[in-house]
């Protein structure tokens, strides 16, 4: 066995580490089977300047980011971003969707939006929390 710490781990790390880690959950959570889901903002140039990112997996959809560009806050994108992502999670199977946020950044969004608080991280930052939100899915 050789334990050395990398900050640029070798090519494939993470898959064979979460092949591993599926392997010994299958009996209890059955397969991980992670989907991606990507939606964009796009600028007039095509490029990519917000959106959402996220993953469905073991019947939740995790939030991994969302940005809406500043100029564009306040218009409902951020609501049609979480519509869209939450019809998205309904046609996955998914019973709800989960996110983490800042305490200095959108947790009335998300409160607004109907999710609740679980956790929260304090001091991370320092100084701030990291909130822990979700919402479960009624059937579709």
């Amino acid at each position: 066995m050789h334990l050395a710490l990398s900050d640029i781990p070798d090519r494939g790390m993470f898959e064979a580490v979460f092949a591993a880690l599926d392997r010994d959950s299958m009996a209890t959570a059955g397969p991980a089977t992670p989907r991606l889901l990507a939606i964009p903002i796009r600028g007039d140039d095509g490029q990519a300047i917000g959106g959402l990112w996220g993953v469905s997996i073991h019947g939740w959809l995790q939030l991994d980011m969302l940005l809406v560009p500043e100029a564009m806050r306040g218009q409902g994108v951020g609501t049609r971003l979480m519509a869209l992502a939450e019809t998205e999670a309904r046609a996955r199977g998914c019973v709800g969707i989960y996110v983490d946020t800042f305490s200095f950044q959108a947790a009335p969004f998300y409160e607004k939006l109907g999710f609740t608080q679980f956790g929260a991280l304090h001091d991370c930052p320092p100084g701030h929390s990291r909130l822990f939100f979700q919402k479960r899915l009624a059937p579709a």
